[in-house]
């Protein structure tokens, strides 16, 4: 309910190197990827034990960044399922693992295959698994923003659209009684059948200078809420007696100091009971009215005012957990009144990898899991136990 110490002592602590993705936890397991540079580029995927931080497995390949800003590490976080691990790398390596012993089960290299037109700022989104499909959003050439491979053998199912990549991560979501994959590309809002990757609708959310969206798309009763650093929110209502969608609003400021609405750097909104909570461009923490867009009220008191500072957030209950760039844990209420925090403690350092300025940051996601929270830095991952003390 509240933290009695601050900062609060980790259970264990494993070294690590540089990267953003965050942690996963998965059957007593925690995976994470990194990046060294020493004596060549190589990206890795590390398994550590959940309770005692020892470590089980790692998996090593070279990896030359080529034409990536902020090369600190990987982006994507790794997924696990039915027992196999799948990693994505920043210049489009994807491996299957053994989850238990980090064997290779296969393994592709996107960038040279699909010759990926190579965002800014490199791969970024997640993997996602629907039915027996891999999805992966990395933007290739001859249709192949988006491609689905075989989870089990690593073989090319479908390619989909010729948009240009974004960093969000695409999601599952049920819509006219059929599963729906809804990526945010770097064009527009797309909703795909997941087994072959055929366009069911699409709605445009053009870049205004440059593609940068990064926040997942959130789906909230009938709704799709999206949101960029200089472009804003859009939110879009389904149809769920037609595969189609429709726009409720789309709102952004004139720039990224005089936004509107929200424009979310690196964290994703929550929405809650009609609220739509998010971070802005400077670490303004919001609170908007789901069905207009307008602001209800505005907080810098989670974190520090800055250029993408960030937050995330996750529901637990009737609070809201936050992860500030700070690398503190705050424990909160949020409602149309306002933010009110409860209790407050950091559990790791800022690191200089992820952001040169202000003293680094902590810019990757925790996971919280087994009553325990995990978090990284460009230095270690650390586990914190949360679980109530007699």
């Amino acid at each position: 309910k509240t933290f009695d110490e601050n900062p609060l002592p980790a259970r264990w602590k494993a070294d690590i190197s540089n990267g953003y993705s965050g942690p996963t936890v998965a059957d007593g397991r925690v995976y994470v990827t990194d990046r060294i540079t020493e004596p060549e580029q190589t990206e890795r995927v590390l398994c550590f034990d959940a309770m005692t931080g020892e470590l089980i497995w790692k998996h090593a390949y070279p990896c030359r960044y080529q034409k990536v800003g902020y090369p600190n590490g990987p982006r994507a976080s790794v997924l696990i399922r039915e027992g196999k691990a799948y990693s994505l790398g920043t210049m489009g390596h994807v491996f299957c693992l053994d989850a238990a012993t980090g064997q290779v089960l296969w393994q592709r290299d996107l960038y040279t295959e699909y010759q990926i037109q190579m965002p800014i700022w490199g791969i970024t989104a997640s993997p996602l698994i629907e039915g027996t499909v891999l999805i992966l959003q990395i933007g290739g050439k001859d249709n192949a923003c988006l491609v689905g491979l075989n989870k089990d053998t690593g073989e090319e199912i479908w390619r989909a659209l010729g948009d240009k990549a974004s960093y969000s991560a695409p999601i599952m979501i049920d819509q006219a009684g059929k599963r729906v994959l809804v990526c945010v590309t770097g064009e527009r809002v797309v909703g795909l059948d997941p087994a072959d990757g055929i366009l069911h609708w699409s709605h445009p959310f053009e870049p205004t200078r440059m593609v940068i969206t990064v926040p997942t798309p959130v789906l909230y009763e009938d709704y799709l809420f999206v949101s960029a650093f200089y472009d804003g929110s859009l939110l879009l209502k389904l149809d769920q007696d037609t595969l189609s969608v429709s726009q409720v609003w789309r709102r952004l400021g004139p720039s990224e100091m005089q936004t509107d609405a929200l424009h979310c750097m690196n964290s994703t909104a929550l929405i809650m009971d009609g609220l739509i909570y998010g971070v802005d461009s400077y670490g303004e923490l919001r609170c908007l009215d789901l069905h207009t867009g307008d602001r209800i009220w505005e907080s810098l008191k989670a974190v520090p005012k800055d250029r993408w500072a960030n937050i995330h957030l996750v529901r637990n209950g009737d609070t809201v957990w936050m992860f500030n760039e700070r690398g503190e844990l705050i424990i909160s209420t949020l409602s149309r009144e306002g933010f009110e925090e409860i209790s407050r403690a950091k559990i790791i350092e800022p690191t200089t990898g992820q952001l040169g300025s202000r003293g680094g940051v902590c810019w990757s996601h925790p996971a919280y899991a087994n009553k325990h929270v995990y978090a990284r830095n460009d230095n270690e991952l650390v586990c914190v136990d949360l679980s109530e003390k007699d």
